[in-house]
């Protein structure tokens, strides 16, 4: 009796197991792409909803080795048989159509150009699509035709895309693999042509602010970049200060006079009355984004000889004599904005620097200093590492005091 009342569960239960792992899996389905470089292809269609891999790899080839060394050769740069970069993408067709997938293909590159994507030449960067199947050759046909008219209304030539049977797909070395999150400091190639299946009123981008003054202009990608999020939230989600911040797209720069090339992304560009005086392709870390900014805005001041070289201010300069008796306020990062001291914990203390028993909490970070033969801790801006001075222990009722240097400061007063 017990046996059986043991044994009917157990059948049930690999009955119902069986069911449902039939059930989570006959939902997916694969398609291989090639449109370029695959490391940004790659991490394009992982940030897809409803795609649940994507693979580098390599196929479409013959009489070539499928790996990175063969196919990079000299000697395959034209060859027709050379192998194509290309991502296997594995999608649940419950959460996503292949039609979704395919515009997202078509639109993150230029499929009018042969053997090429940007500065990639050769045929293992040619624009490929490889079905499985009928059903997969009739959609991709589909989806091609509606891309080619809408690329010759807006003036572009004809689709180069190959569409053929897969044969067979290998993949990638390990090291190409998830390669942009291996590689946190690169930049996304953007050579989509911004021609999108659903049309939106394009407005016009008005750049006569950008045409006056300093600037910073951040290049971004029409589509998903992971370098552009990275250092959206590593600088400009963070960054507060004076010289305005604008983002762009490398379609919208009409007016602006830009020497750096504009399809990585992102780009840093530091504009002068709409002309480019500095640029940057890629992703840059805080530090180094921070001391171009410094050189940009403060030349070579004395205010960057303070934030960059360690230097101080000399006594009683113009900006303490400023800065000693403003109203209510705070006192900011000269680059970044970020708030540094308030005016409630500043005090004088007679040694001719703006002097505070306390920073804003979170702001600064403290270092040893042992230059010159003196025992001292240094004061930094936690937002863009400047120098800011140095913490004594000689403040007012045993309190520390935050020697500060003016120069590197700018003032807001509070509302």
């Amino acid at each position: 009796m017990n046996k059986k009342l043991i044994l009917i569960p157990l059948f049930l239960s690999s009955f119902l197991f069986a069911d449902s792992k039939e059930e989570s899996t006959s939902h997916l389905n694969t398609i291989v792409l090639g449109s370029g470089c695959f490391w940004g292809a790659e991490k394009g269609y992982e940030s897809i909803e409803g795609v649940v891999d994507a693979v580098s790899g390599y196929a479409d080839g013959f009489g070539v080795k499928p790996n990175y060394r063969a196919i990079t050769k000299l000697s395959n740069k034209f060859n027709k048989d050379n192998f194509a970069e290309v991502v296997k993408v594995t999608f649940n067709s419950n959460a996503i159509t292949l039609e979704a997938i395919l515009k997202h293909f078509y639109e993150s590159h230029d499929p009018t150009q042969l053997n090429r994507q940007g500065n990639d030449i050769g045929t293992q960067y040619r624009s490929i699509i490889l079905y499985k199947d009928s059903s997969q050759k009739n959609i991709t046909e589909k989806i091609s035709n509606e891309y080619g008219v809408l690329l010759k209304e807006a003036g572009y030539g004809s689709i180069k895309t190959l569409i053929k049977p897969l044969v067979e797909f290998f993949d990638a070395e390990t090291y190409h693999q998830d390669y942009i999150a291996k590689n946190p400091n690169g930049y996304c190639p953007d050579h989509s042509t911004g021609v999108v299946f659903n049309k939106v009123d394009i407005i016009d981008i008005d750049n006569t602010t950008l045409l006056s003054g300093k600037h910073i202009l951040i290049i971004d990608s029409e589509s998903y970049c992971p370098y552009c999020e990275k250092f959206e939230k590593d600088v400009t989600s963070s960054y507060k200060g004076t010289i305005p911040l604008t983002h762009r797209t490398a379609k919208q720069l009409k007016g602006l006079k830009i020497k750096s090339p504009t399809w990585a992304t992102p780009t840093i560009i530091f504009l002068e009355d709409g002309e480019e005086v500095f640029g940057k392709l890629g992703y840059m870390e805080p530090e180094l984004f921070y001391k171009a900014l410094g050189k940009f805005k403060l030349g070579n001041s004395e205010a960057y000889n303070v934030a960059f070289n360690e230097g101080t201010d000399s006594r009683y300069c113009k900006e303490y004599e400023i800065f000693k008796n403003t109203p209510d306020g705070v006192f900011i990062d000269k680059l970044s904005g970020a708030p540094l001291f308030d005016t409630s914990d500043r005090f004088v203390s007679k040694s001719g620097w703006l002097s505070f028993t306390s920073p804003i909490e979170g702001s600064v970070y403290a270092l040893a200093d042992n230059r010159y033969g003196m025992k001292r801790v240094e004061i930094r801006s936690a937002s863009s590492n400047i120098h800011l001075g140095h913490v004594f222990d000689d403040g007012p009722n045993g309190m520390p005091r935050y020697c500060i240097n003016a120069t590197v400061l700018e003032f807001i007063p509070r509302s």
